[in-house]
């Protein structure tokens, strides 16, 4: 591409491009897409773009262009990548200027000449790092801080590069620009510093944000650019240097604007700073050990003293106390049970932690957390007032505790009570004592205090195990105060459900769960929302090992209906979902129990399942309660299936998006579908038309994806397989190409199923997997899991349609060029050798029948192998033979005469439909249904008489004399 002439023609297209017409957009992007392989392309819109006299919009893009260009074929190896002659080009005109005007493409800028670095620099570019550093030197203003915005970019990429070699490189070049990067951040910062005493504000900003790109660069240096960063002096340096700095930008706080441009740059590189420590705390605990010390003097002194007062801000607040609580946590800290096992390194770290957290500190520390930052604010109170749900939502979701304030408090508190619960209890043991008794409802204050000394309980709960009796304390106080009524008492009501809730799997007596369960019914009844809500975010009946079903029936109906109720007055998706979440838990609980209450959320579930169209994840909580309502409905699920089948169709179909969010659940949906199915309805039948593209995916689902299709098999083999089959024989052909042994046996199973169900048609259809399952028992598959199935495969067939058998044998001699004798004399043989790889008495025990079914016979190969069978024949008799205590006979186990309704035990969940079909279906098995020792003593007495006294007893002597013994102690009375 000629640039000379190109530049023209790009141009005009790179302008077409920026048109909101699509008639001229579409055009444009195709033509930009053909030329992103033409060499030469790159230096036009390189020239496009640092040419400032053209439109933005143009620029903007010329700039995308050529960034997305260095993804695809800046590296050698890529395909059309670039010459190495252009690139030596590119790369000299991108750093000829550092004079961007406008702040949106200098940025963008800036990253594609990182992306460069991360593949030439320094060996194809050396000159980069020294034409940055004299760069940023400069006087003007504009080039002194785009260069500096690209070093930052560059270092930053640079320190993300993770291979050895790179580590290597990036060592190098910190050790070459370390000091040139602190003495640029320290001119920076004194520059800003200067400049604000003054009262040049404007100024100082300008100052301030080369001050927040040099500190940034400073960071990634610092925390990747050494190996062992306490040797460094000046490394150490700067990091003791941050305190004082920090100090020092904390005091300029109160002189700026809070609404000025100063003001957010200014708390930007406040906590800059801590995340400076955070990261190097984080990467070198142990180079950190110097700095503990000055690390909870500083953030301690802030946050909980008067130092910090009308200085500190919520963001910094946050940061120290991670601070505090990653040097608390930290496992590099913490010395062995064992102390002579921990390093010097740690008994440092743990010494100077100790000798800081004196009884004094942690004392303060705990109150200030429970009296100042646990309390409820003015916003917070308001909040309730005008937005109960919201509030909720906030308090109990919220963000994570890295960024939020009152999560982040929180878990501090628990943490310092973990580590330093035995100084702490008492402490906290005496607030809880202090606030005994009511409460003045005139006494807003009060009320906050106890409403967070009783959140500190809730928190610290597993350690004050020893140290509290909750019991008598529900019964004494605590339940009298949730049925104060007065409105100003809400705070105290909400927290004490929610205190019972943190407490109920850690110290609560079963017996006084009926009284929960009535108080929780008054405030469901008294439309508490936020104290109803905050119990269900943190209780769940599943979880609660010492839930009885029987204490809680006489409040199914009532807190069922109220919880329903709630479900319809909510509105956020976050609060249906755990409400959802609590029916499902009930729902599941009682299981059957649920059919007489279940109606009105049958009915709800269609039109919420419509209004959460665009939030899947409240859908999953659907999915999840159809689960628990399927179950508890049994059979009579069958009249959810106008909206359930449809739900499943949607869910499993990998074609329509929300398949991402909802395939999991609604497998799950799918699978207790059919095993509470009485019957196959068309519409059951027709969603197995997803089953195709969800087994070409072979996720994880996979498993369940074969537990539908043995559903099917059980629930209606003949309808299912006449139009299935064909597909899902193909199918499995595919997966055994690339499968798990453990997905190779799922396969075999099916298979396996489909033989059990159906003998005589099961073969012909599944005709195509079965040689390779021949195959695999004569050449002695290695896998003893995967030979038991195939030995389970084949003694179905040889056992139920010998007809069938005696094609596969002709068609494996033809296929394999030997004679029928041959080939079913080595099947025999490795039947019998690979016996002990069947763990399953069933399959054991079919082994036997289906060896024996050759009985009785002339042919000389069988009667080679008959010591085998007869082996294998007394070996299953041990497997299902028991002797009656009062006959002194043998029966076999095995054996089912009639059907019998299986009944559940209050702990047991009640029969599905299919596991009734499936013990009908075994009342069809031979297994079940023939006696292994009636079956032995018939097959011998026919191969007795085809052989006759003499022959027979030829053919007894290959047996040894042992097994003789054995069987003819089974078949006594025969």
């Amino acid at each position: 591409m000629d640039l000379n002439s190109a530049s023209t023609v790009v141009l005009q297209v790179l302008t077409q491009a920026t048109s909101q017409d699509t008639a001229v957009l579409k055009p444009a992007e195709e033509q930009l897409k053909q030329w992103e392989t033409q060499p030469g392309f790159y230096s036009v819109l390189l020239n496009i773009f640092t040419n400032h006299s053209l439109d933005v919009n143009v620029r903007w893009l010329a700039v995308l262009y050529f960034k997305n260009g260095i993804d695809r074929y800046w590296r050698r190896v890529a395909p059309h990548a670039l010459s190495e002659e252009e690139k030596t080009t590119l790369r000299a005109g991108l750093i000829t200027n550092f004079n961007e005007p406008v702040n949106q493409i200098a940025t963008q800028i800036s990253v594609l000449i990182a992306k460069v670095a991360r593949v030439d620099c320094p060996r194809q570019w050396p000159e980069l790092i020294p034409t940055l550093v004299e760069s940023v030197k400069v006087q003007d203003d504009l080039q002194q801080h785009r260069a500096l915005l690209t070093f930052y970019h560059v270092t930053k990429t640079l320190a993300s590069k993770r291979l050895a070699a790179d580590r290597k490189l990036f060592y190098d070049l910190t050790s070459s620009i370390y000091s040139f990067a602190c003495s640029l951040w320290n001119h920076h910062t004194d520059t800003f510093l200067q400049q604000i005493c003054t009262g040049d504000e404007a100024a100082a900003a300008n100052s301030l944000e080369r001050t927040l790109l040099s500190l940034k660069v400073l960071r990634k240096l610092t925390v990747h650019g050494f190996v062992e960063p306490h040797w460094n002096a000046e490394v150490m340096g700067f990091l003791h240097a941050i305190f004082e700095r920090l100090k020092q930008f904390l005091q300029c706080s109160r002189s700026i604007r809070a609404e000025s441009i100063c003001r957010d740059r200014l708390e930007k590189t406040i906590i800059l700073f801590t995340k400076v420590l955070l990261d190097f705390l984080d990467q070198h605990p142990f180079s950190f050990t110097a700095l503990i010390q000055r690390s909870l003097e500083f953030s301690v002194s802030y946050v909980f003293t008067e130092a910090g007062e009308g200085v500190v801000f919520e963001q910094f607040i946050v940061q120290c106390m991670n601070l505090i609580k990653m040097i608390v946590k930290n496992y590099a800290y913490k010395p062995s049970k064992n102390i002579e096992d921990s390093s010097p390194e740690t008994l440092e770290a743990h010494k100077i932690k100790t000798a800081f957290f004196t009884y004094p500190t942690l004392m303060e520390i705990c109150r200030r957390l429970v009296t100042h930052y646990f309390l409820l604010t003015k916003e917070e109170l308001t909040m309730w007032e005008e937005d109960p749900e919201s509030f909720t939502v906030e308090e109990t979701g919220g963000d994570s505790w890295k960024y939020s304030l009152r999560p982040c408090t929180e878990v501090l508190f628990i943490d310092i009570f973990h580590e330093y619960n035995q100084t702490l209890t008492p402490v906290l043991l005496e607030m809880v004592h202090s606030l005994q008794g009511s409460t003045n409802m005139e006494n807003t204050n009060a009320i906050l205090i106890k409403d967070a000394v009783y959140n500190a309980v809730g928190l610290a709960a597993y350690e004050l195990f020893d140290s509290v009796d909750f019991d008598q304390w529900f019964k004494n106080q605590l339940l009298a105060e949730l049925q104060v009524s007065h409105d100003r008492y809400k705070p105290i009501r909400r927290r004490v459900i929610w205190l019972i809730g943190q407490w109920i799997s850690v110290k609560f007596k079963s017996d006084l769960r009926p009284v929960l369960y009535e108080a929780i019914r008054n405030l469901l009844q008294d439309r508490d929302l936020v104290s109803v809500l905050f119990f269900l975010n943190v209780y769940s009946p599943v979880d609660d090992f010492e839930f009885r079903t029987d204490q809680f029936l006489p409040y199914l109906e009532s807190m069922f209906t109220l919880l329903f109720q709630l479900l319809q007055e909510v509105t956020q998706c976050d609060t249906k979902m755990h409400v959802l979440h609590v029916l499902s838990c009930v729902i599941e609980r009682v299981n059957m129990q649920i059919r007489p209450y279940v109606g009105c959320l049958v009915q709800y579930l269609p039109l919420l399942w419509k209004q959460s169209e665009e939030h899947n994840m409240l859908r999953c909580a659907i999915l999840t309660t159809l689960i628990h309502l399927v179950q508890g409905l049994g059979a009579d699920s069958k009249n959810l299936y106008p909206f359930l089948l449809p739900v499943i169709q949607l869910s499993t179909d990998v074609s329509q998006p929300p398949h991402v969010y909802l395939l999991e659940d609604g497998l799950e949906l799918w699978l207790v579908t059919l095993e509470n199915s009485p019957c196959l309805t068309p519409e059951l039948l027709r969603i197995f038309q997803n089953m195709s593209a969800l087994l070409e995916l072979s996720s994880e689902n996979l498993k369940n994806c074969f537990k539908i299709i043995n559903a099917y098999i059980f629930l209606s083999s003949s309808e299912f397989l006449q139009m299935y089959a064909a597909d899902l024989c193909r199918s499995f052909c595919e997966l055994l190409k690339d499968i798990t042994t453990e997905g190779q046996v799922q396969v075999l199973k099916v298979v396996e199923n489909v033989l059990k169900v159906n003998p005589v048609l099961g073969p012909q259809m599944f005709q195509p997997l079965l040689p390779s399952v021949f195959r695999g028992i004569i050449d002695g598959e290695r896998y003893p899991v995967v030979m038991s199935t195939y030995l389970g495969i084949m003694g179905r067939v040889l056992l139920q349609n010998a007809r069938f058998f005696s094609l596969l044998l002709s068609q494996m001699a033809c296929e394999l060029g030997q004679e029928l004798d041959q080939i079913l004399g080595n099947m025999i043989e490795m039947w019998v050798d690979r016996m002990d790889n069947i763990t399953q008495p069933e399959r054991r025990k079919l082994s036997a029948l289906a060896l024996l079914s050759l009985l009785p016979s002339l042919n000389s190969v069988i009667q080679d192998k008959f010591c085998g069978i007869i082996n294998i024949s007394v070996e299953g008799l041990h497997d299902v033979m028991t002797e009656d205590s009062e006959t002194g006979t043998y029966k076999d186990c095995m054996l089912m005469s009639h059907f019998e309704e299986p009944k559940a035990t209050e702990d047991e969940e009640p029969p599905t439909e299919q596991d009734k079909r499936k013990k009908m279906l075994a009342l069809k098995d031979p297994v079940h249904t023939v006696s292994l020792q009636q079956f032995i003593y018939e097959k011998l007495k026919a191969q007795q008489e085809l052989l006759g006294e003499q022959g027979f007893h030829a053919l007894m002597e290959t047996v040894d004399t042992e097994i003789v013994a054995q069987l003819q102690e089974f078949l006594q009375g025969f």
